[in-house]
């Protein structure tokens, strides 16, 4: 039986050090680590990829809590499915010994235990990003109503600028007229032109 050891955390500055220390002291080799540094919203993610590879029948994978291995409720059952029955590996979660598939060989009831707890974390951890995206859209309501906009700030124009545009939709100087006074490319000149005429 070979033990591996899997971390993760959701952006490049964020430290996996509480999760490989928590390794260290369960005694897993540094070389049986892998970790990534992505979002838990899918399982596409490189070193997760290369640790499926290495997991064989009877080896042992252990995470430091649930939410390390992802944060999609369908997602999290279908990988615990793969690995602990279609590749025969065991699963630990360090934080909740409760999820220890080992407790199968045992017994019935701890194969039980284990599958049901994990159906309630998994939904929670669902439940919970569901809330967070409630959240994000209710305080973007907020903001909206108050006012705030979003996106890129709408561009402001001199008075000498938009004089200058006048004059041409006019036809009192002409196109190269106009682009010397204002520096500026053909293409560039049309592109502020239409976003003059865009209703406000």
């Amino acid at each position: 039986m070979t033990i591996y050891g899997y971390a993760r955390v959701s952006a490049r500055d964020q430290n996996l050090a509480r999760q490989l220390s928590a390794f260290a002291e369960y005694g897993i080799p540094q070389k049986n680590i892998f970790a990534d540094k992505k979002s838990g919203k899918n399982f596409l993610r490189t070193q997760y990829q290369h640790l499926l590879k290495h997991l064989k029948g009877g080896d042992l994978l252990v995470i430091a809590s649930l939410d390390r291995l992802g944060r999609n409720y369908e997602q999290i059952l279908n990988e615990w499915k793969q690995i602990t029955r279609e590749i025969g590996a065991d699963i630990l979660v360090l934080d909740m010994p409760l999820l220890d598939t080992r407790i199968r060989s045992g017994t019935l009831v701890g194969k039980f235990v284990a599958d049901l707890v994990l159906q309630v974390l998994s939904f929670l951890a669902e439940n919970e990003r569901m809330n967070i995206r409630a959240r994000q859209a209710e305080g973007t309501r907020l903001a909206k109503a108050r006012g705030v906009r979003f996106g890129r700030p709408q561009r402001t124009y001199s008075a000498q600028f938009l004089a200058v545009m006048q004059a041409y939709r006019q036809k009192r100087i002409s196109l190269c007229d106009a682009l010397g006074q204002l520096r500026l490319k053909k293409s560039a000149f049309y592109k502020h032109l239409g976003r003059l005429r865009e209703p406000r």
